[in-house]
């Protein structure tokens, strides 16, 4: 591996402009396909296997057209403090603004809130659904722009007026402005690191190159694979994230291997063929983290992961090849600015902030490990409490007119308004399918914490029936979770009365199955994502106790990280420094997220970090030597990727959206948590209590696993005999 990965990286350097011309034609080549490649087609959200959607599934089949997902807005009017919507001004107000409301060239439908008798019993609220001919992604602005200014028109009649549903959201992608800080933070990150702007700048010239090539190729493939417009989201971020790192990485052992005075060609080849052995299974590990997604059996989820994974292949071969050929273009642009002033290139001598943190933990690593697993054992402890759940419009600032609306629904109609259940009676081969749908629907309305059921709705041929059930608990709430398994409980008694079937779906019901899927999911997914993660770190570190410490450490990271998410977003303490407005349940994908992305970002760290530790074992230091050597040389690199992906993460949680502070909030946590308790101090001190133990493997396994020397000893020889070094950068050692 690293002879092949080093005479690949001496030919990028030394066909550089040839190895530019062709990333510059795949780039050209797959952005030109994706400028013709018709628009990708949002298939939604669907989670084969749940009750829900077998419900859905199925009013989809009977009652064709009527379940398409057309956008839809819920105007509600209030009367001012002490008067009624029905009083004769308001309503005529309001009659005017559902008719203003109905002159849409995209409206469908409007329902008058009189005639349809959506008046709340006080009088003093009332809502009229809006309904379009087309999905909310194909709203036009047009379209936004005129139902605005039916509700500015209403507003000026005195009435308190406030729209929710899927037609107010005008689809802006969350994440344009913290990508943009993100980028402006990692390039400082770099400058201070390197010391140089070439240096800095190079990394997120190639992450750029790599991410606008898998963008444009997930554009092209988007209509054959049947990719959403979604995809390619995951795919974005990881693949900048990543994409900086490996560049990182190879930059930073490139000017290592000139201060100890190679030649630019061959510091190189060294430089890929060492940390690009590093970079390649460091990538692999997030491929695997991200392919692993399928394991949960969300389509959408899966085709996210496999995007993002080739997002990830795309940035190893650019650290691989374009990074080295971009090094020829400018072999001493990256070095720092004393070497390139004084013509001199020095070595950096043995003690660093890296050296001195290793041992200081060497000397204490008992402490320091109690101290590390304690501290991430009592933040992890509130994720027992963990409640999943898709938050909605009650999670949004009050500022918005979405939480208003759902405020004063909830206010004048109970807080299950919301949240309504849908019922779907299969009477299909029963004599009396009428009959068997009342039966069904006195049932249900007698169970306990439900408000109301509405008329049933048959479909044409007759043997189906639809109606919806308000709970007298919010959407979010735990008693309503338990009012749908209480309904679906009663199932088979009043099958057996009636020999009609029924299901419950619709949002909420799709919530809660959707939550309970994945928190079964997660324990599979953990299994197979970590158990394939430790057979590849057994073939990178030839050893079995040091990839078992890097799947507990991960496991003890991502947990404690969840903890803090739960006591900020579900537990309300110190939400409102972030912004948070209301608290609730977790995001039902939050753990599988955070467990894919935080895996994958870990095991790229330990990779780094560890292989530099392997590497100087391998070539007879002691352990404890090791230990100081590879914090020596990777550290400082080490903490500046950290810091750049939290900064890209933290970016996200200045956003208005619950949910995207709460992914931000995560994603930040967890990399700081792993990055610098875990990978830098839980990690040499287990390193340091095992001694020449860590690296043990038995006999017979080391026969079995193949070797690929990622630690560079095929090329130690090389190390010995370093070629000529032009006269202009002789170096200097201190």
């Amino acid at each position: 591996m690293a002879t092949f990965l080093y005479r690949l990286g001496r030919l990028a350097f030394r066909r550089r402009w040839y190895v530019a011309l062709v990333w510059a034609a795949v780039l050209a080549a797959v952005g030109l396909g994706a400028l013709k490649a018709p628009g990708a087609a949002d298939e939604g959200f669907s989670m084969p296997g749940i009750e829900s959607q077998k419900a859905y599934d199925l009013m989809e089949e009977r009652f064709p057209g009527a379940t398409a997902d057309s956008a839809t807005a819920r105007v509600v009017f209030v009367a001012p403090d002490g008067e009624k919507v029905t009083a004769a001004a308001h309503k005529k107000a309001v009659e005017e603004a559902v008719a203003e409301l109905g002159d849409g060239s995209q409206v469908a439908s409007v329902v008058d809130p009189f005639r349809a008798k959506t008046v709340s019993r006080d009088g003093t609220t009332a809502y009229a659904t809006v309904t379009y001919k087309v999905a909310s992604d194909d709203l036009t602005d047009a379209g936004r722009t005129h139902l605005e200014k039916a509700l500015d028109d209403a507003r000026d009649s005195g009435l308190t007026v406030e729209a929710g549903g899927s037609a107010m959201d005008d689809g802006g992608g969350a994440g344009g402005a913290a990508e943009v800080i993100g980028m402006a933070i990692a390039a400082v990150v770099l400058l201070v690191t390197f010391g140089s702007l070439a240096a800095a700048g190079l990394p997120l010239l190639t992450a750029v190159v790599g991410v606008g090539v898998s963008m444009a190729t997930i554009l092209v493939l988007s209509q054959a694979l049947g990719l959403s417009t979604t995809t390619g989201t995951l795919a974005m971020m990881l693949g900048l994230a990543v994409g900086i790192d490996y560049a990182l990485f190879v930059v930073s052992r490139y000017r290592e291997e000139r201060a100890k005075g190679r030649t630019p060609q061959e510091a190189a080849g060294l430089a890929a063929g060492t940390a690009g052995s590093a970079v390649v299974f460091a990538g692999l590990t997030v491929v695997i983290a991200l392919a692993g997604l399928s394991v949960v059996g969300i389509p959408m989820l899966t085709k996210m992961g496999l995007a993002a994974a080739g997002a990830v292949v795309v940035a190893v071969l650019v650290a691989l090849t374009l990074v080295p050929a971009f090094l020829g273009f400018w072999p001493n642009a990256v070095l720092p600015r004393r070497a390139r002033k004084s013509g001199r290139m020095e070595e950096s001598g043995n003690d660093n902030g890296g050296t001195r943190w290793a041992r200081f933990v060497l000397r204490r690593p008992l402490p320091v490990l109690l101290l590390g697993v304690v501290g991430l054992g009592a933040l992890a402890v509130p994720m027992t409490q963990l409640q999943l759940g898709m938050p909605g419009d009650e999670a949004k600032a009050t500022s918005t007119t979405e939480r208003r609306a759902y405020d004063a629904l909830a206010e004048a109609f109970g807080p299950g308004f919301n949240g309504p259940l849908t019922v779907v009676v299969d009477a299909k081969g029963d004599s009396d399918a009428k009959g068997a749908v009342t039966t069904v629907s006195r049932e249900i309305a007698g169970t306990e914490g439900v408000v109301s059921v509405s008329p049933a709705r048959f479909n044409e041929a007759g043997d189906t029936a639809v109606f919806s059930v308000v709970p007298a608990t919010a959407p979010t709430d735990e008693r309503t979770k338990d009012l749908v398994t209480t309904i679906r409980g009663g199932r088979p008694g009043t099958e057996a009365e009636t020999g009609a079937t029924f299901e419950v779906t619709g949002t909420t019901a799709m919530n809660i199955d959707i939550a309970d899927k994945v928190q079964a999911a997660l324990v599979p997914y953990l299994v197979v994502v970590v158990g394939l993660a430790v057979v590849l770190l057994l073939v990178v570190f030839r050893s079995l106790l040091v990839p078992l410490k890097a799947a507990a450490g991960f496991l003890l990271s991502v947990l404690a990280s969840l903890g803090a998410v739960v006591v900020v977003f579900q537990q309300g303490h110190g939400a409102e420094l972030l912004g948070v407005e209301q608290t609730g349940p977790i995001m039902s994908l939050m753990p599988i997220f955070l467990v894919g992305i935080v895996f994958g970002l870990a095991m790229d760290y330990e990779v780094f970090l560890v292989s530099r530790m392997r590497e100087a074992y391998v070539h007879g230091e002691s352990a404890s030597e090791a230990v100081t050597s590879g914090f020596r040389h990777s550290a400082r690199v080490v903490v500046a990727a950290a810091l750049i992906m939290i900064a890209v993460f933290a970016g996200f949680i200045g956003e208005s959206d619950s949910m995207i502070k709460m992914i931000g909030f995560g994603l930040a946590s967890a990399v700081l948590l792993d990055a610098f308790v875990v990978r830098m101090a839980i990690v040499p001190a287990v390193l340091a209590l095992l001694g020449d133990r860590a690296w043990w493997l038995p006999k017979w396994l080391d026969r079995i696993l193949p070797r690929v020397d990622v630690e560079g000893e095929a090329l130690g020889r090389r190390a010995g005999t370093p070629d000529r070094v032009p006269a202009d950068l002789e170096p200097a050692r201190t």
